[in-house]
């Protein structure tokens, strides 16, 4: 009864006709078409596996060939195998070499005499499955490993008990100045100010390591020159080859908090040449503006016309004074 109808391509290494047979029936009976190769020899199965183009499912291995047999043969066809899954047939009921060679990377161990179509199929099923769920999960620490390496901004890992950096990326050791090796011996704390690690211990600890705390902000940090820099701190939490750990990346805003700062000292001066122009330079302006009037009533060279050509010229070097006030406070500094 067939119940697979998906196509496998296999190849088994068997040099005895009897068994192939026998392998040959029982693929059939669960796979709709399978394509089989066969190689009776270790030399024909090397030449295959490095010469063949379309890429097999599974291996299917026995033990006992004219060329190699054992623990060599093993070796020799998981290295050419490229990946692809090996599940050992063999007519000897060894446990402890059956546990040995699925160290030595086959996917499965068989003895032949407890051998079924079903035994097989199943083998061959839970082998193809489980190659897909790693293939997919290198797939995935790939994309994570582009992704972190070939970031433009700062990113690092680090384990959530000690605080050592178990990762960082190019970004980071470029903008921090610390080398790989650096960065290895190091804990998140030595780019901390101590003021900041004071201010974190004080925290609740139950903030602290609540997964779902990840406590972005601004945060300062200390490269390895002892520059500080003010970084904008993004993370979330994994686990990172077996460790609760944190993936964080660092965002530099070092240069855009000092041009803000500039904006607000400039806002500053102008509030208060606002406040200057609308109280200091009224009261001379006023004076100016009443004793012109008068000056033009009075006789040439009077007494009372000299005071006030002398109460004009204090007024108008009270406001020159005030003017020139107003223009150092106007001085800009450049912020770009």
């Amino acid at each position: 009864m067939v119940i697979n109808k998906i196509e496998y391509n296999i190849l088994v290494i068997e040099d005895n006709p009897g068994d192939f047979a026998l392998v040959e029936d029982f693929l059939f009976e669960q796979i709709e078409a399978p394509v089989i190769s066969q190689a009776r020899s270790f030399k024909t199965a090397k030449e295959i596996l490095l010469n063949n183009h379309c890429k097999f499912d599974i291996i299917l291995l026995d033990l006992s060939l004219p060329d190699k047999t054992g623990e060599p043969l093993i070796k020799e066809i998981v290295e050419f195998s490229e990946g692809t899954p090996v599940i050992v047939l063999t007519g000897y009921a060894d446990f402890a070499f059956g546990i040995k060679s699925l160290s030595l990377g086959v996917s499965d161990y068989i003895l032949k005499d407890e051998l079924t179509s079903l035994s097989l199929y199943k083998t061959i099923k839970y082998s193809s499955e489980r190659k897909k769920t790693v293939s997919a999960l290198e797939d995935s620490e790939k994309k994570y490993s582009e992704l972190f390496h070939l970031s433009p901004l700062p990113m690092w890992v680090f384990d959530l008990d000690n605080l050592n950096f178990l990762d960082v990326n190019d970004a980071a050791i470029k903008h921090y100045g610390y080398s790989k090796d650096e960065f290895s011996s190091m804990t998140i704390r030595d780019i901390e100010l101590p003021e900041d690690i004071l201010e974190m211990e004080m925290l609740p600890k139950k903030d602290v390591d609540n997964p779902k705390t990840n406590r972005p902000g601004i945060y300062r940090h200390i490269k390895k020159g002892g520059e500080i820099i003010n970084v904008d701190l993004q993370s979330n939490f994994i686990e990172y080859k077996g460790k609760k750990s944190k993936v964080m990346i660092a965002n530099d805003v070092t240069e855009r908090l000092n041009y803000i700062k500039a904006i607000e000292e400039q806002n500053e001066k102008l509030r208060e040449i606002s406040w200057i122009q609308s109280h200091i330079v009224r009261a001379p302006l006023a004076r100016i503006m009443s004793l012109v009037p008068l000056i033009k009533d009075v006789k040439e060279n009077s007494i009372e016309r000299e005071k006030m050509l002398d109460y004009l010229m204090v007024s108008a070097n009270e406001l020159d004074e005030v003017i020139g006030d107003i223009t150092e406070r106007t001085k800009i500094v450049d912020v770009n």
